[in-house]
């Protein structure tokens, strides 16, 4: 065993031990100190492969019931001879691979295979349109692709000479399938280095065109130890993650924290949502983590939970901050706490609520181990009690990215001040946990108080007929600004008089005047093909004029007297 081996294991293996006592993994913990390390052919194939061959390591099931299911020793064998065929394509070290499929075998094969090759990969979700790939080719210097056969079509007059391979036939491209037959690869003497770069992401640009935000070698395999810790992942383990390929989060929990842990990456793969199914395979397969997005939690407590009996120990969310409801309902049904975390594409797990520990509803956590988290004043620049988010890097975390890979400005003002400045505002008490405000750009005035979207949209899911909710300043000749709700309903309720009337009472009776929402409107919300809502889309909509449908609290007499 090398030496980066040996120190990475020693750090995994003390969270492990310390799964349940955050106090000792806080204060005890140090990022281990990694120069050639290379994941893929050190822990995957030198550890996990070689010390729990017959342990599944991957577990596909479809839409019809028919799965694969593949062990750690298969699918090292697998991704070996996948680099071995992609270097006899011609990747080479350092090249670029935008990497664009849904989540099936061949995804994970080609992730392993390029870390292998030291290559670099450029997730990319199936959604993107031909404009949307033509500017992932030409910022992310892509110089190799992998699709599937289905969406070959939208690289139709791309130009550009990189190398096309399609798990599929598809007329022009290389196939896929034909690498299963190659030796596999022989990485003996080669290595990588901590700093290469192995990840180009590209955000989901929320309020501006997408960043290209890089990590290394070191940042997202060793670097997601945080998120395998909050997680609570453990050897052996079925975690079930529910997340799109081509976004950080899919490689956050359906890659690097459950197979740091020595887990079971379990995905269901569906042509549309729907909470029965999602259950019955988290019954049948005997899951037993499991993280989902607040959208999905919200889809699955419309359900009667306790219809399943499930195996789970754990349960996770992310993506966007968790509501309170969201927590007690699944607590009452479950007897199962949902713990919220938080972090970034730039970043691994930041603040969490890891197993074991008091849990606070409508915090995010605590700092995790690894993170010295500070809020910092926007005026003054001084450490506050609410402020931005900021990672202080005197004490920099080995996750933090590298940067943004085109664009040297960008980096220098995310880095300024001796933070990574995150862009959140939230707050933090004296036991230390943090509790999300809003983007810095999503909070606004009103009255001249200050108001957090969140803190009113947790108010509006408590009410039976919300399903999703964003709350955005409306433009207010007394009070310069209102809270406005946008409101996508719940099943079985209708877009009338009546139940908006219904909604604006409920949040009269739970919030104070002054953040008392007073204009409400339904429809479905505008969001990120990443799943995020664009709160900034909403408040681009509100003007000076009423809007058809709008409903305001003066429309209803007995809610203003």
């Amino acid at each position: 065993m090398t030496p980066d081996v040996a120190t990475f294991r020693a750090a995994r293996d003390f969270l492990l031990a310390n799964a349940e006592d955050y106090e000792t993994a806080y204060r005890g913990f140090r990022w281990p100190d990694v120069i050639g390390f290379n994941w893929a052919l050190d822990w995957f194939d030198g550890v996990l492969a070689a010390e729990t061959p017959d342990r599944p390591a991957l577990w596909i099931v479809e839409e019809d019931g028919s799965e694969l299911k593949l062990t750690f020793a298969e699918l090292a064998d697998r991704s070996s001879r996948v680099a071995g065929r992609l270097h006899e394509w011609g990747v080479r070290r350092g090249d670029r691979i935008l990497l664009m499929l849904g989540n099936q075998v061949e995804l994970w094969e080609t992730m392993l295979a390029a870390m292998k090759l030291g290559a670099v990969v450029v997730p990319a979700t199936t959604l993107l349109t031909t404009d949307d790939l033509r500017d992932r080719i030409e910022r992310g210097g892509v110089a190799h692709v992998v699709t599937g056969a289905a969406d070959t079509a939208k690289f139709a007059g791309l130009e550009g000479d990189w190398t096309r391979i399609s798990v599929g036939p598809a007329e022009g491209w290389l196939t896929f399938a034909d690498a299963y037959g190659h030796e596999p690869y022989d990485a003996v003497g080669e290595t990588t280095h901590a700093g290469d770069t192995l990840l180009l992401y590209f955000t989901s640009g929320t309020t501006a065109s997408p960043k290209l935000v890089e990590h290394t070698y070191a940042s997202y395999p060793v670097g997601h130890l945080s998120t395998m810790y909050w997680i609570g992942l453990r050897p052996g383990d079925v975690h079930l993650n529910v997340s799109s390929p081509g976004w950080a989060k899919h490689a956050w929990s359906n890659v690097f924290a459950p197979w740091n842990a020595g887990a079971c990456v379990l995905v269901l793969n569906y042509t549309r949502f729907g909470a029965p199914a999602l259950l019955e395979v988290m019954r049948r397969c005997e899951v037993t983590t499991f993280c989902a997005p607040p959208t999905v939690w919200r889809m699955l407590i419309q359900e009667d939970l306790t219809a399943w009996r499930l195996s789970l120990r754990t349960a996770v969310a992310a993506g966007e901050p968790l509501n309170p409801e969201i927590i007690e309902q699944v607590r009452e049904q479950w007897d199962l706490t949902v713990r919220d975390g938080y972090g970034q594409t730039e970043t691994t797990a930041q603040v969490g609520n890891p197993p074991g520990q008091p849990l606070k509803p409508g915090s995010m956590g605590r700092p995790l181990p690894g993170y010295r988290i500070v809020l910092v004043d926007p005026v003054s620049g001084e450490p506050a009690d609410e402020g931005e988010v900021c990672i202080d890097l005197a004490e920099r975390p080995l996750a933090l990215m590298a940067g943004y890979r085109d664009h040297a400005g960008r980096t220098d003002e995310a880095m300024s001040g001796g933070y990574y400045h995150t862009g959140d505002v939230a707050s933090k008490d004296a036991d230390g946990y943090v509790t999300f405000v809003g983007r810095t750009d999503d909070v606004f005035k009103a009255s001249d108080y200050k108001i957090s979207p969140f803190e009113l949209e947790s108010v509006l899911l408590e009410h039976d007929a919300v399903a999703e909710a964003a709350v955005v300043p409306a433009a207010d000749p007394v009070r310069l600004a209102v809270p406005k709700a946008y409101v996508s309903l719940a099943a079985g309720h209708e877009a009338t008089a009546e139940t908006a009337r219904s909604i604006l009472a409920h949040c009269r009776e739970r919030l104070a005047p002054y953040k008392r929402v007073r204009r409400l409107e339904f429809g479905e919300l505008p969001k990120t093909i990443s799943g995020k809502i664009r709160r900034v889309e909403l408040r681009g909509l509100e003007g000076e004029e009423r809007h058809a449908g709008e409903y305001r609290e003066e429309d209803f007499p007995d809610l203003t007297t």
